[in-house]
């Protein structure tokens, strides 16, 4: 499948390059990084990457801005994204040919050629397996894209501590440092949080809820998020917190957006990602996310969290 990726990417003259909304590291990582290979690696082809931009994220990449003219006769390429529905930007099926990249369990069989790989740590990983497979067909790999990939590695890995982390995630990140970019740069900057948000994380330290059965789970309302002036999306980066807290094995946010509550799973073991199905998501084993309209459902996810972790003994 990845020689027939290369092979599909030679043909097309015009590349546009998606990934999922709200987007993490590896999002940005994995398509900002691809974008790069191929630009250096093909100079006169016309490589973009699209989507909504993530302020936090901007010192990675800025996404471009493209006519619906752009794709036609282009080759789309979607990475880390598992789900049509979350891809950044639905303009995704109108070009020639789509392709699937991603490392997130395969239950959305999208795509012309789809390439899912389970086990890779990140999305980011892949890409960079990807060129490893091209180097021979004249893929470059610029101190810019190693940097991008390196991003993206980290964010899904949580600093090469979760369980996802591998041999070969250590081999492909020290091979990317080898490149030379500034490393504790891409560190400070990915983990950098504003004073407010600090303040938030204190609030959620101290107002937490944990079950006997090892299932913490934490809700910002729009109140709380007004209080302490933050986003959503910034909220929602706080659910690691609740991982370095003796005792639980689940944990979940509950943050209110506009007409949603957005729901992020975390977990030390038990499998949760079945869970985020049935609200509306999915993901990872041991990191989902998922989708609910009333906080009286709240209550029926924890229930749900609860059985798991039976399960599990």
């Amino acid at each position: 499948m990845i020689q027939e990726i290369l092979r599909t990417i030679t043909e097309f003259e015009t590349i546009i390059i998606h990934r999922h909304v709200r987007p993490d590291p590896d999002a940005y990582g994995s398509q900002c990084g691809l974008a790069e290979i191929l630009t250096t690696s093909y100079p006169t082809k016309n490589i973009f990457v699209v989507g909504e931009d993530e302020p936090s994220l901007l010192f990675l990449k800025e996404m471009d801005k493209i006519s619906d003219e752009t794709y036609k006769e282009a080759l789309v390429i979607v990475c880390d994204t598992a789900n049509q529905d979350r891809i950044s930007d639905q303009r995704y099926n109108q070009g020639k040919k789509l392709i699937k990249i991603d490392h997130h369990p395969n239950e959305d069989l999208y795509g012309d050629l789809l390439w899912v790989d389970t086990k890779a740590s990140s999305c980011s990983e892949m890409i960079y397996e990807l060129y490893l497979q091209g180097k021979n067909q004249g893929f470059t790999l610029s101190q810019e894209a190693a940097k991008l990939l390196f991003a993206g590695m980290v964010g899904d890995t949580g600093r090469f501590l979760f369980p996802n982390t591998n041999p070969k995630t250590f081999t492909y990140a020290g091979e990317l440092l080898k490149s030379g970019f500034d490393f504790p740069l891409v560190y400070e900057n990915l983990y950098k949080i504003k004073e407010n948000v600090a303040r938030l994380s204190g609030y959620v330290y101290q107002n937490y809820k944990a079950t006997d059965d090892g299932v913490g789970w934490m809700t910002i309302p729009n109140d709380v998020l007004k209080k302490y002036n933050v986003t959503p999306a910034e909220a929602s980066q706080l659910v690691s917190n609740l991982g370095n807290i003796e005792n639980l094995k689940t944990w979940v946010f509950f943050v209110e957006e506009k007409d949603q509550i957005r729901v992020r799973l975390r977990s030390k073991g038990p499998i949760i990602n079945e869970v985020a199905k049935k609200y509306n998501g999915g993901g990872h084993p041991l990191a989902s996310g998922a989708t609910i309209y009333s906080w009286e459902e709240v209550e029926q996810v924890i229930a749900d969290l609860q059985e798991v972790c039976r399960r599990k003994k």
